[in-house]
């Protein structure tokens, strides 16, 4: 066997190490530097250098301060560094993701069904090649200690130089500034470490209990049931509906009294979008939400769920989609249709007046679209496959997209055809979307990026409506938000309550 036995001094190992870590994970970061810097300018050559030269030393800082304390504990926190970066370069290189603060919270509330569906030969690679085999040398070298007075010295030398650096470039911290999120995110291992830290202190100083909204009351006795279908990641421009030129609505084109309406979400990704779409005004703070609100003042609530990413539902009739499948009958329990199963039987079966249904899909969820949906729904072809999304071509990509959205529509016409037998129900059916989707375009994939730079295909989605006869007439206004469905629900429903906010109800 080889053996692989290196002695190095401490400095010449965290400058290696540094290397490395620059050489391997920092295309995606100089790679936006080019793109949106004059490289061919002065200046621009100036940033540049600064930038290769910072991160360099700093990192290389960092690791002689770790190593220093500890060359055990060292050693394995950079094996770990190396894994993760390898697995967060492969995303950025693969889907065009940034790993900031949002980005973390999307990862942490992925389930193991939705992680499993990113699995490739291309992951395996980039993890031996960037994680598995530097993390080999990381650990056989034998690293040879500095002096405290050695250690200081070279720390208050290379913290001088970095101050230097960094006033030497002050003209240009305006442009740094400007692209700090992406810069951040795009840092490795800074990225997430950082980032992770960021998130679990914003979740540690949301509230730990629910701000309680002030008691509502029901003010008639009148049957009515309100249908929240929350899609995911459906973007509005492929939808036949909003104008798209492939008819991906074939059965909601033809339904009555069936209304669209334009609309944008809060957020790129799924915690933050159905939050927003729950809440009765979009905040940073943890207020109850529509199910809970409803539920605590005697609507009958009911959640179904064949996804992830919900803020704490606290109601009785929580039901996932392995529970549903029990009574399920057919072949395409395995998808989304499986909310529907005893849908109407169970809303005949209710005691009470108001009712209030939650379904929370899956079904345009990458990078696995074409799996999202039965075989008979694949309309349009080829498709892709891959969960390399790259290696597709963009019409077989927009092809598997668009059979998810003809799937979304057989969905929703179900519930309308469930709802239009309520002859007692004075009934309406409301689909928004959390976010929208990147398919290729710019050369981003899925979503999750910041929104203050995201594409409107991260945030253009659609808020569709049906109502049944006789029940209500809407507002004129076809521009709406997310926080439009809190105060709709409680207008549609006959429910009066203190935060109830007339401008943000689309109807009459």
């Amino acid at each position: 066997m080889l053996k692989l036995k290196i002695n190095l001094s401490l400095n010449h190992y965290v400058l290696i190490i540094s290397f490395l870590n620059f050489l391997l994970f920092h295309y995606p970061f100089f790679s936006f530097v080019f793109n949106n810097l004059n490289y061919k300018s002065i200046n621009g050559i100036l940033v540049i250098v600064s930038l290769v030269i910072l991160m360099l030393v700093l990192n290389a800082l960092v690791f002689y301060l770790i190593f220093f304390l500890s060359r055990i504990v060292g050693k394995w926190l950079l094996v770990l560094f190396f894994i993760l970066n390898a697995l967060a370069v492969y995303f950025v290189n693969t889907y065009g993701v940034i790993i900031d603060k949002s980005m973390i919270g999307n990862i942490l509330n992925t389930n193991f069904q939705e992680s499993s569906s990113f699995f490739s030969v291309k992951l395996i690679i980039y993890l031996v090649l960037f994680g598995v085999l530097p993390s080999i040398y990381i650990i056989k070298t034998k690293i040879i200690n500095v002096s405290l007075k050695r250690f200081a010295i070279n720390s208050s030398l290379t913290l001088l130089f970095v101050a230097v650096l960094i006033f030497a470039n002050a003209s240009n911290w305006l442009w740094i500034d400007k692209n700090s999120k992406t810069l951040g995110g795009l840092a490795m291992p800074w990225s997430y470490t950082v980032n992770i830290s960021l998130h679990y202190i914003h979740e540690y100083k949301k509230n730990k209990k629910e701000i309680l909204l002030p008691d509502a009351s029901i003010k008639d006795n009148k049957k009515s049931v309100v249908v929240l279908i929350i899609g995911e990641s459906a973007r509005s421009q492929n939808f036949s509906l909003y104008g798209y030129n492939k008819n991906t609505n074939p059965l909601l084109s033809k339904e009555k009294n069936l209304f669209s309406f334009n609309a944008t979400s809060c957020a790129t990704y799924t915690t933050a979008g159905v939050k927003c779409i729950l809440e009765h005004q979009n905040t940073g703070d943890l207020y109850e939400i529509l199910p809970n609100y409803l539920y605590r003042n005697n609507v009958e609530v009911i959640w179904r769920t064949t996804n992830s990413g919900e803020p704490p539902i606290h109601i009785k009739n929580y039901q996932t989609g392995e529970t549903l499948s029990a009574d399920c009958k057919g072949n395409n329990c395995g998808y989304d249709e499986v909310l529907l199963t005893g849908l109407k039987e169970q809303i005949l079966a209710s005691k009470k007046d108001k009712i209030l249904i939650i379904l929370h899909t899956s079904t345009s969820h990458g990078p696995t679209y074409s799996k999202k949906y039965p075989p008979q729904f694949e309309t349009f072809k080829p498709v892709c496959n891959s969960v390399e999304l790259g290696n597709c071509s963009h019409q077989e990509l927009i092809n598997a997209y668009d059979n998810t959205i003809v799937y979304t529509d057989y969905i929703l016409h179900n519930v309308i055809e469930n709802l239009k037998q309520l002859k007692d129900y004075s009934s309406a059916m409301l689909f928004v979307s959390d976010h929208g989707e990147s398919l290729g375009e710019k050369n981003l994939y899925m979503h999750g990026l910041p929104l203050s730079i995201a594409p409107k295909e991260q945030f253009d989605i659609p808020f569709i409506v049906w109502l049944s006869e006789n029940s209500k007439q809407l507002k004129p206004n076809r521009a709406v938000s997310q926080n439009h469905v809190f105060h709709s629900t409680l207008n549609f429903l006959g429910i009066e309550s203190p935060v109830y906010d007339e401008n943000l109800n689309i109807f009459k």
